[in-house]
């Protein structure tokens, strides 16, 4: 399968050896993403809300250049620095995933790279084929 790497210019890639995407097939994972600019500047000080905002467009944007959307993503991991801050961050995640509804993990770690992120996202998604989700269980 051929395999797509999705850059967003961040000049760390070619240091650190990483992609904002991979896509093999229909699947594409979305690496940690932090709440920067272009210039790679904190987006949000201080604003769990806003950084949260921040990191779903960049993956929005990483998405679409993969030829795929945020419609297709099937996982989110929400990396928090204060798990008090769960409910600002989710009810963000909810105006991007609510009708989509993909499986979640919500965790707190110590520390990020820049002391300045409060949050990070990861997603999975597997290009979908069109057809209308099915929703099973009780």
């Amino acid at each position: 399968m051929k395999r797509v790497l999705v850059s967003n210019g961040n000049p760390m890639e070619s240091v650190v050896g990483f992609c904002r995407a991979v896509r093999v097939g229909p699947y594409i994972s979305v690496g940690g993403t932090a709440p920067v600019d272009s210039e790679g500047k904190t987006v949000g000080i201080g604003d769990p809300g806003a950084q949260a905002r921040r990191c779903l467009e960049i993956i929005k944007e990483a998405l679409e250049f993969a030829g795929s959307g945020m419609k297709d993503v099937v996982r989110t991991r929400v990396i928090l620095t204060n798990i008090d801050d769960w409910k600002q961050v989710i009810d963000v995640r909810a105006e991007y995933f609510k009708d989509i509804r993909p499986v979640d993990t919500i965790m707190q770690i110590s520390r990020f790279v820049n002391p300045e992120w409060l949050v990070e996202f990861e997603v999975d998604a597997v290009v979908s084929d069109g057809t209308k989700p099915e929703m099973v269980g009780p």
